[in-house]
């Protein structure tokens, strides 16, 4: 299906005194996204009352409240966790578009958080909601988006452990969840829109195309490629520029796709991948070139000199690293507002508990300094900000537009919480909340690389 609409299996059923829940479920709603007269969308209630939009613009979204204690849920604390998992139980559904959806309520919820004085009067109304959980949304055969118990507190962070049962957590949703709404290289990291008219698959490839040329890429050179993936870059690397080129994965899953996109390719001989931690290649080898494509939110700032250090140690003189990821974006922020944003995004934010745990998002300026410290000249720095938000946006799309594939696969929570996952992160990237950045790096050496590319 096109949409994933409320239905009415999803629904719960309406407590006693459902007036006066409707009355307080109105006023909750009229602090965090204004009166009805200014809303450009629709909402709609357990008991079937709907509020129209106020205005003449078009309803780019409804927003469902399927029992009465749904905003209770959704916003106390009003955090991206308790919002998502709202979303993921079925508490609240959006027919319609999520990222306009989300970029409402975090608007209303940011003016809120700036006055005590106002939130306090939201409170009180979420406060007089009835809070008996609804049933938490799963079906048979259903994984759930929860951590195993014990992961948090039995392993160090970013152990090598602990990282490789991360990564599994992640990636073992297996690949035919993921070639749902990746491109067709199972490209999971920002395309590049060289041109504003250009498809996913167009623009996929222009991005590994991009990072290739920045690379100098020649013919017979050693190419590492640190979480490869399912192999795009390499395959890519190989068939355009003829290397000889290495991947790494702690995903036995994607291992196995990459291994089968190599082989169906003729590229055997040229291409090999492997299972295994960054930590754990040899200190004899020698390569070229290397990229790491969305591989270093996943590491940890502790771990930085470990990883820039050992990157370096693996490069020859003169050789380079592609360096691109996720970046925290602080400017214009207070002092208050950044150690409020890392507290969430480190304890109270969805993509911890359910998406991708310890990762860790680092300002550009840290990245560059823990790089230079290891021992990397910077060469050029890229920010691809806005073709992230644009890559998020088609595969959200893509994901509606198979649905009901989603739902079959991982179980309708997992789809819900990618999808929400997926919207967020689109509406971060676009409001200059976080950012990706390409960084070139040379291990510096006699000439040098080329001055241009």
């Amino acid at each position: 299906m096109a949409r994933p609409a409320a239905t009415s299996s999803d629904r719960r059923t309406a407590p006693a005194r459902p007036s006066r829940a409707l009355r307080r479920s109105r006023a909750a709603l009229e602090r965090i996204f204004g009166p009805r007269s200014r809303r450009s969308f629709r909402i709609v209630y357990w008991d079937g009352a709907t509020d129209e939009p106020g205005n003449d613009t078009p309803c780019d979204f409804t927003l469902c409240l399927t029992w009465p204690g749904a905003l209770r849920r959704a916003f106390l604390p009003p955090t991206n966790l308790s919002v998502g998992e709202a979303l993921v139980r079925g508490d609240l559904e959006v027919d319609g578009d999520l990222e306009a959806a989300i970029r409402e309520g975090a608007a209303g919820l940011a003016t809120l958080k700036g006055s005590p004085r106002a939130m306090a009067p939201l409170v009180r109304d979420l406060l007089r909601l009835p809070a008996k959980p609804s049933s938490d949304g799963r079906r048979p055969g259903d994984r759930g988006t929860s951590l195993p118990r014990g992961f948090h507190s039995l392993l160090p962070t970013h152990s090598r452990r602990r990282d490789s049962l991360a990564v599994r957590f992640h990636y073992d949703l297996g690949n035919d969840f993921y070639r749902l709404f990746l491109d067709r290289r199972m490209q999971y990291s920002s395309a590049y829109f060289a041109d504003p008219a250009m498809e996913l698959d167009e623009a996929q490839e222009a991005k590994l195309d991009l990072i290739c040329r920045k690379l100098r890429l020649r013919r017979d050179e050693h190419f590492l490629d640190v979480g490869c993936g399912w192999g795009g870059l390499l395959v890519h690397a190989a068939e355009r520029y003829g290397v000889r080129a290495m991947g790494i994965t702690l995903s036995p899953v994607q291992a196995a796709w990459a291994r089968e996109v190599v082989a169906r390719a003729g590229l055997t001989d040229r291409c090999r991948i492997e299972v295994m931690d960054y930590r754990e290649l040899q200190a004899g080898a020698r390569f070229d070139k290397i990229a790491s494509v969305g591989m270093i939110e996943h590491v940890g700032l502790r771990r930085y000199p470990r990883y820039f250090g050992g990157l370096l140690r693996l490069l020859r003189p003169g050789g380079l690293l592609m360096n691109q990821g996720i970046v925290a974006l602080t400017g214009g922020h207070t002092h208050l507002q950044r150690l409020r944003l890392k507290v969430g995004r480190r304890w109270g934010s969805f993509i911890h508990r359910h998406i991708f745990p310890d990762s860790d998002l680092v300002p550009l300026g840290r990245t560059v300094a823990a790089a230079e410290a290891a021992g990397f000249e910077a060469r050029h720095v890229e920010s691809l900000r806005e073709h992230y938000a644009r890559t998020l946006r088609c595969w959200v799309r893509r994901l509606e537009d198979r649905w009901d594939d989603a739902v079959a696969t991982a179980g309708l929570s997992t789809a819900r919480a990618w999808r929400f996952y997926m919207a967020a992160s689109a509406h971060l990237f676009s409001a200059g909340e976080v950012g990706v950045v390409q960084c070139l790096l040379a291990r510096p050496g006699t000439g040098g690389p080329e001055p241009s590319f």
